[in-house]
């Protein structure tokens, strides 16, 4: 992927020195549009970037802005679907809806909205599915047509050795840079909607809504500089969007483990699996919460225990790499009960006091004393909203009465 975004930088710089090929015609041709294969592709770059920084408002807000900008009734409608008010009036309504759910989001308790952050989670990826299967290519296929038409290379002349100018006529090379660009495109949007992403699954981690609200306000303000920098400049816009994209790669791999992570999440809760779950005997699925012998926080792999009681994490770096293997500390382990999702606590030396160790998906919910016998781990205790209730009763008196000791 590192490649296929370089190509795409590349190709980027290469387009905005293309010159007038085809001569006087083409020069008066270009002069006329108004426009130059450059600042084309500058446009083209800035709306892939804000459609991956947030796939249903991206789309959503190019698409309204291509209706309204096509002028006769006739080209309205031979804009694409994504362009036509039946899907972005409703796809804007949807966007309203889950801005209204932030509004209030530091006024509740965080479990009360976690239902609704993890329906818009699914929705962010069903989207962005959406987006770089159908939309992206639409974009890149009408941009190319553009390119072209503006640097007058669908209509062009070869020059042929000592043969002289030979006329090649009405040659249509469109759809050859189509090819070239859909896949560098598609692959620019996935390392940018991995980043954009991750703001969703950090709000499923956040344990307080008005991180919720800033974390959002944060991604629609970069989507905001970009779409106002491309109207103002495409020059600008497309820089300020070559720059996202290079900071999204260098986050990509920690944006990458939270996707993996909010989605065994969305999973496990929405297929309610926790109900059909059968622990295994050794080899169970989970992530590090922290960073353990090198190995990066939220990594996704399997536990096992050695026969002399050692704890083993086996993980594969982006999935599919070969697999590395890391010893988990047995210091003061204890299993974490939640009441979304629990954790396995450790005694953390650096910081002096027990700390969150491995992160167990929703699937585990009610298999914690299961899991904490498997893996001879000590006990387990409540943790998050659920000691928090537990800590209400015991204070209301609400709490189970204990029994008395046998004499």
């Amino acid at each position: 992927m590192k490649r296929l975004v370089f190509l795409f930088l590349v190709l980027a710089g290469a387009m905005l020195l293309v010159p007038g090929a085809s001569g006087a015609t083409a020069v008066q041709k270009e002069s006329s549009k108004g426009k130059t294969p450059g600042l084309e592709l500058a446009t083209l770059a800035s709306q892939v970037t804000g459609i991956a920084i947030s796939p249903l408002l991206g789309v959503s807000g190019v698409g309204a802005y291509q209706y309204f900008k096509a002028g006769t009734p006739e080209q309205k409608a031979a804009l694409p679907w994504f362009a036509q008010p039946k899907f972005w009036l409703p796809a804007m309504l949807l966007v309203g809806v889950c801005a209204f759910k932030d509004s209030f989001a530091a006024f509740v308790p965080p479990g009360l909205k976690k239902p609704l952050d993890i329906a818009e989670t699914v929705e962010n990826k069903i989207s962005g599915l959406v987006a770089a299967g159908a939309v992206i290519p639409s974009l890149v296929a009408i941009g190319s047509k553009l390119i072209m038409n503006s640097s007058g290379l669908d209509h062009h002349s070869a020059v042929l050795g000592g043969l002289g100018m030979m006329q090649l006529g009405a040659f249509n090379l469109s759809w050859l840079l189509t090819i070239l660009m859909v896949p560098l495109s598609v692959a620019v949007f996935a390392v940018v909607w991995v980043v954009g992403h991750a703001i969703n699954v950090l709000i499923l981690l956040s344990p307080w809504g008005g991180v919720d609200t800033v974390l959002k306000g944060l991604r629609t303000s970069v989507l905001a500089m970009v779409a106002a920098t491309a109207y103002i400049d495409p020059v600008v816009g497309a820089t300020l969007s070559l720059v996202i994209i290079l900071l999204a790669w260098l986050m990509a791999g920690w944006a990458f483990r939270l996707m993996v992570f909010g989605s065994e999440f969305t999973w496990d809760f929405f297929t309610l699996r926790h109900r059909r779950f059968e622990l295994l005997a050794d080899g169970n699925k989970l992530f590090t919460a922290r960073e353990i012998s090198g190995t990066p926080m939220r990594t996704y792999g399997r536990l096992y225990q050695e026969a002399e009681g050692k704890l083993i994490f086996k993980f594969r770096p982006w999935l599919v790499l070969p697999e590395r293997v890391v010893e988990v500390p047995r210091d003061g382990l204890v299993v974490g009960r939640g009441l979304f999702s629990s954790e396995v606590l450790g005694f953390d030396r650096a910081a002096d006091k027990l700390d969150t160790l491995l992160l167990l998906p929703p699937r585990y919910r009610g298999h914690e004393e299961l899991f904490a016998r498997t893996y001879h781990i000590s006990g387990t205790c409540e943790v998050g909203l659920r000691k928090a209730w537990s800590w209400i009763r015991e204070a209301f008196g609400f709490a189970a009465k204990k029994q008395p000791a046998a004499v």
